[in-house]
């Protein structure tokens, strides 16, 4: 009875404690209340599977095949579980603990020892003992409290951790298709050109053995023939160093990488809506800064509860005997019921050093978050202006190689009917080649940073992304629990 009744007030006292420390409150940060770019509300997007409105299947397989493969993403989920499992033992600290020890001996005693053994004693004997112990440190002060905050907080900013990688690794597979299929492109502008070229030397080769045509012009036409030669083996190369990069973010060794829909016919996505109101609470970076700092809040509380006594109790109900058929019998019963409490007086500056750090990290992760959230601020509004000058350069670069493509047709036709010399069909050419690459190179830029937006504003994509992915295993998100 006495036993219940101590452990009924020691109840009442650790749920009756205060927590020290302070608690947290969010920042406030003044989001922008409009962005340089006014974009007209368009459908919420944000929330769906936006690499599908390229409508390519090819790059939607790729996409589920990294979320599914993708190392990094591997190790984000085996992270939740370490820290998950950091929660666990530290919340185990708010509850009793139970525990069990059971002993055997055997012993001879010392016949000439202190004290001496009667005559005709038998020297050797036998000790059993069998233990069921409690112990409880009472979290009186909330350290223990704080700490598991602190924990739960971390467990949050590794979950957050997890999307910011699958953001990444969905931007990142999208943005190196978008470009892959840019490059064989202007692999296939730079082969055409390099036979166009290819023809026409063989013609004048045939010309100047006709002595209709000079060497000079010739080797002028030889010249351009090697340089657009030249230009084919830079393309392969990077094309095969973009498969490489994308093999690595699907998982797999470096190989080839399936194609679909060229890049003239892939359909540019549309941009998400609402974005200053809902951006803070859509990033996983800002989310994970957030979480970064309520656990360094948490720590200020686990280190000023330094200052203030701990309180514990222990118990113990077993029994002992030299006999073992006697080890549950009622006079080898035993028990211990004790009180403990210990507190600091001089630390010579243990505790405040504590504290004093505990609270350095707090200014640091304040300032960490808001330099974050300052960041997606920046990263948005140039995503936001990057994605409109991007179709306004794309337009302007289309209409100048229609009108170069015009021109080197005029100049072919003037050519041949002798009004000028080759020179001019050269240049014309060349101009041409250089645009179309250009163009390509600006529709590439146009789609990558519609991409950049995404990725700038997070959403509810993330999510959805994030349940295609390998999960944590072995222990239930803190978000569940």
């Amino acid at each position: 009875m006495r036993t219940a009744n101590l452990l009924a007030l020691a109840a009442a006292i650790g749920l009756a404690g205060c927590t020290v420390g302070p608690n947290y409150v969010r920042p406030t940060t003044d989001a922008p209340t409009a962005w340089r770019i006014d974009y007209p509300k368009a459908a919420e997007v944000a929330n769906t599977k936006w690499w599908e409105q390229f409508d390519d299947p090819v790059l939607n397989d790729l996409v589920e095949t990294a979320l599914k493969d993708n190392r990094d993403v591997r190790i984000a989920a085996a992270r939740i579980d370490q820290f998950l499992g950091a929660l666990t033992s530290t919340r185990s600290q708010l509850y009793p603990q139970l525990g069990y020890n059971a002993d055997a001996t055997r012993a001879r005693a010392s016949r000439v020892g202190q004290p001496p053994l009667p005559p005709g004693a038998d020297p050797y004997f036998s000790l059993y003992q069998a233990t069921l112990g409690a112990s409880w440190q009472i979290d009186l002060f909330g350290r223990v409290r704080r700490q598991t905050e602190a924990a739960q907080a971390q467990v949050y900013a590794s979950e957050q951790a997890k999307r910011g990688v699958v953001l990444t690794l969905v931007s990142g597979v999208t943005t190196s298709y978008v470009v892959l299929r840019s490059l064989d492109r202007q692999l296939e502008i730079a082969q055409a050109t390099a036979t166009n070229f290819g023809a026409t030397e063989r013609l004048f080769e045939l010309r100047f053995k006709a002595g209709i045509v000079a060497k000079t012009e010739l080797m002028q036409i030889r010249s351009q023939h090697q340089q657009a030669l030249a230009a084919i083996p830079a393309f392969e190369q990077a094309i095969a160093a973009q498969e490489n990069l994308i093999s690595i973010l699907l998982g797999k060794n470096p190989g080839p990488i399936a194609r679909g829909k060229t890049i003239a016919q892939l359909v540019a996505p549309q941009i998400p809506a609402d974005l200053p109101s809902t951006l803070l609470e859509r990033r996983p970076d800002i989310l994970q800064a957030e979480q970064n700092l309520i656990a360094a809040n948490a720590s200020i509380g686990a280190a000023r509860a330094l200052y203030y006594p701990s309180i514990s109790l222990t118990g113990a109900l077993g029994s002992v005997s030299t006999a073992f058929a006697s080890l549950l019998t009622g006079p080898a019963s035993t028990w211990l019921i004790a009180g403990g409490l210990a507190g600091p007086i001089f630390t010579f500056g243990a505790i405040e050093g504590q504290v004093g750090s505990a609270e350095a990290q707090y200014r640091a992760a304040l300032a960490g978050y808001q330099q974050t959230v300052l960041g997606a601020f920046r990263e948005t509004n140039d995503a936001l202006t990057g994605s409109q000058k991007r179709v306004q350069e794309f337009e302007t670069q289309r209409v100048r190689v229609d009108a170069l493509r015009e021109f080197a047709r005029l100049s072919k036709l003037r050519f041949d009917k002798g009004v000028s010399g080759y020179l001019e069909v050269l240049v014309a050419e060349n101009e041409l080649f250089a645009a179309e690459i250009a163009s390509v190179n600006l529709q590439a830029a146009r789609y990558t940073q519609l991409i950049n937006v995404y990725q700038a504003v997070g959403g509810g994509w993330v999510d959805i992304a994030d349940q295609m992915t390998p999960q944590p295993q072995g222990l239930k998100t803190a978000s569940t629990q």
